[in-house]
């Protein structure tokens, strides 16, 4: 059983007109950094509920939860969050889902994790949280790619996590629509393909000692998967056979 239980709105964050945080508080289960819940909120007729899965940005020590969100033109739930207000209420599951965390990956020298969009969340969930999991990656590269660099929302969370993890965390911003003098311009895919990323970085990725975390927008994803696949011969880590790249598409 996973029932839903009621959450209510401490504050909405709103970072621009199609991106916000919203902040609740929620007797949920105790959780893992880098899992997903599902929110809903009911229709008028007050009996189906319009649902749909987020990931936490907040670490599971944190007394409230945060959750970001990209506004969808002409999508019910996510409009309906946009409005809410503090004190409102709305549905969120008891239990958390999902393996994009630490505990699935296996040892390596050299973690890198791969965001598109609002996929950024689970990184920072997982990084804010810390801990034994994280200690045994000697370096961990965050790379979050957005289309114009007023998305980069989480930057300055970001920057100070870098401090926090004290030269282990290594962090680049790519900004595909328009020019930002601190970001990459282009895509994944393009930017690995060319060992843009690598090269700026000062790290290889390598089969013998790196693993890949890619989260965000399914063909990037998938596109990200096969490029690894092919130039790196990188193969997809299951829980049976382990591998080199953990994936969630997150849209």
């Amino acid at each position: 059983m996973n029932p839903w239980i009621n959450a209510k709105v401490l504050k909405i964050k709103k970072w621009t007109t199609n991106l916000f945080s919203i902040f609740l508080k929620a007797p949920i289960s105790v959780f893992q950094a880098g899992q997903f819940t599902k929110l809903a909120i009911c229709e008028n007729d007050n009996t189906k509920k319009i649902q749909r899965a987020y990931s936490f940005v907040n670490a599971p020590s944190s007394q409230n939860l945060e959750i970001y969100i990209v506004r969808i033109p002409n999508g019910k739930l996510s409009n309906l969050l946009y409005n809410l207000k503090s004190g409102d209420n709305l549905f969120i599951k008891k239990k958390s889902y999902g393996f994009f965390i630490l505990q699935e990956i296996p040892d390596c020298e050299i973690l890198w994790m791969f965001a598109t969009g609002t996929a950024i969340a689970p990184y920072c969930s997982i990084l804010q949280e810390g801990g034994k999991d994280i200690e045994r990656f000697k370096n961990i590269v965050l790379i979050h790619a957005v289309r114009y660099k007023n998305e980069l929302t989480y930057l300055p969370l970001m920057k100070q996590l870098c401090l926090k993890y004290n030269g282990k965390l290594k962090i680049q911003t790519i900004v595909s629509r328009e020019k930002d003098n601190n970001s990459l311009p282009g895509r994944i895919p393009f930017l690995l393909k060319n060992k843009i990323i690598e090269n700026k970085i000062g790290l290889e990725i390598n089969r013998k000692n790196s693993h890949i975390m890619l989260c965000g927008n399914p063909s990037m994803v998938k596109e990200t998967y096969l490029l690894l696949n092919e130039l790196k011969n990188m193969t997809k880590h299951l829980r049976k056979k382990h591998g080199h790249i953990t994936m969630e598409n997150y849209w």
